[in-house]
């Protein structure tokens, strides 16, 4: 893996974890539909010059294929902010981020491999086990034991792994295969997502007007580094194989932990080491490839 690409993956992982600390730290008693759809509204805004300037600079144009993986994008990103919401109002940040971000991308390795042809070298091979491994030690216990919303928050893990598969796969067709410009992807994907979310939140306005005026900070930061942290990603989709990025990425998974234990207090430091050992092997051996 090129040194820039592993520099972009490696950034965006601090960002991702970063922002979901965030997100848990609201709390349970915050709705889903008000808070996506300010975090959409804000990024879309905060980003559209850029995007512009990119249009501008590239001379991109639209066709029926881009608009189509817009659309589809746009669509599987709400589904993934649902659910990944919905697990961290039912369980730990270092139980529900862990799985998340581990179920991803052996699925989107797999999908890669299948998708789009690419031929995964023994250290991308080793690389994405050790990965997995990683995410096995850190939340086996966790499952095994895992008893009313645990199991929930267990599902939910698991469920968001599955969506953050599909759109890595998705998307990865969209910037490299279909030629949109990263940034533009995402923010026409935020644009979606705002129309989609709209009717929704005009039913739940005085929730939108609250959370607004108790968390206005929080919500824009995470506004501002959701969408970053997955430009970072579709920036080095251009210059990496899929089967590549979406493990690397999940270095993540080492800073959501750490972030869960030293700022929400949750523990199991010894069993982290562990998990922290295979995770930096993983990542070793995903740069060597």
């Amino acid at each position: 893996m090129p040194l820039l690409v592993l520099a972009l993956v490696l950034s965006s992982a601090v960002v991702h974890a970063t922002w979901n600390l965030w997100a848990k730290q609201l709390g349970p008693a915050v709705r889903q539909v008000p808070l996506l759809w300010l975090m959409t509204a804000i990024s879309s805004l905060c980003y559209a010059v850029f995007a512009w300037v990119t249009i501008a600079r590239t001379h991109w144009l639209p066709d029926g294929v881009s608009l189509v993986l817009i659309l589809g994008s746009g669509l599987i990103h709400v589904g993934y902010f649902f659910l990944l919401l919905r697990g961290y109002r039912a369980g730990d940040l270092s139980l529900v981020y862990p799985l998340a971000r581990g179920t991803g991308p052996l699925l989107a390795t797999a999908g890669a491999v299948a998708v789009f042809g690419e031929h995964p070298t023994a250290w991308s091979v080793t690389g994405a086990l050790l990965v997995v491994t990683g995410v096995a030690v850190m939340t086996a216990p966790a499952a095994r034991g895992a008893r009313g919303h645990a199991s929930i928050a267990v599902g939910y893990g698991l469920a968001t792994g599955v969506a953050i598969a599909v759109y890595t796969l998705w998307d990865g067709w969209g910037v490299k295969r279909a030629g949109v410009p990263p940034l533009v992807f995402y923010w026409a994907g935020e644009v979606v997502r705002v129309l989609t979310l709209t009717p929704l939140a005009l039913g739940q306005r005085a929730e939108v007007a609250s959370l607004w005026r108790t968390q206005r900070a929080r919500v824009i930061g995470i506004a501002f580094l959701s969408p970053l942290s997955y430009i970072l990603i579709l920036l080095a989709l251009r210059r990496g194989d899929v089967g590549h990025i979406a493990p690397a990425r999940e270095v993540s998974i080492l800073i959501g932990a750490w972030l869960g234990n030293r700022v929400l207090g949750e523990g199991d430091r010894r069993r982290r080491l562990v998990a922290a050992a295979a995770f930096a092997a993983g990542v070793i051996a995903l740069a060597l490839s």
